[in-house]
């Protein structure tokens, strides 16, 4: 299967020079790209995973064009050069799956995009390094509503599937949403690769009561 790949920047040569690299992959393809959001999106094009520039020329913010994005359910991975760490950080606190740096060898850029396009974990330790987790605030995880009671159930022992059953959508949309939940944990230096670690972050923040 194809991973179809979209990528978003204002500066042409790393457009192409990125097209080239993913086009010369197997299993890879650039379907679309585009110096802002809309750009991306007006060429109609299914997309599995997008890169997204975070300092476009159109003055538009990391949140915003992740938001933007989130209809498409692609997965976006934060396409950073020297941009400081607030952009960063608000990337993956607005559901940037992990980061792709324009300086990045070509096996490194696409071991990121597979892996980004199978559901896994794209966070590196550099990507958990750059969001700064000293600041007093970084310990909280903002989740979604939904994300909470994804976190309550399947922390608490249940299976995905029967989360899904309990929620009334599907086991993929349950496995996306825990995807989401690891990576805002591992956003803010709380790593919850694990079920037990899921467990223990649930019961740290409120979701989960631990029995006495």
């Amino acid at each position: 299967m194809v991973v179809c790949v979209g990528i978003i920047d204002d500066h042409r040569a790393m457009l192409l020079g990125t097209t080239a690299i993913v086009n010369g992959h197997p299993g890879l393809h650039v379907v679309a790209v585009g110096k802002t959001v809309a750009e991306l999106v007006a060429f109609r094009q299914r997309m599995d995973v997008i890169l997204l520039g975070l300092t476009l020329s159109d003055g538009s913010t990391p949140a915003q064009n992740i938001a933007a994005l989130a209809w498409t359910g692609a997965r976006v991975l934060a396409y950073v050069g020297d941009e400081q760490i607030g952009l960063i950080r608000e990337a993956a606190r607005a559901g940037a799956v992990g980061m792709v740096k324009k300086s990045d060898e070509a096996p490194q850029l696409v071991a990121t995009v597979r892996a980004a396009a199978r559901g896994q974990l794209a966070a590196s330790a550099d990507w958990a390094a750059r969001i700064g987790r000293g600041e007093s605030e970084a310990a909280r995880v903002n989740l979604s509503t939904r994300e909470g009671e994804v976190l309550a159930l399947y922390a608490a022992g249940e299976t995905a599937e029967r989360v899904a059953q309990a929620l009334f959508v599907s086991r993929e949309t349950v496995l996306d949403h825990i995807r989401r939940i690891r990576v805002k944990y591992a956003a803010v230096g709380r790593p919850a690769l694990t079920k037990v670690d899921l467990f223990r972050r649930a019961v740290e923040d409120g979701f989960v009561q631990q029995d006495p």
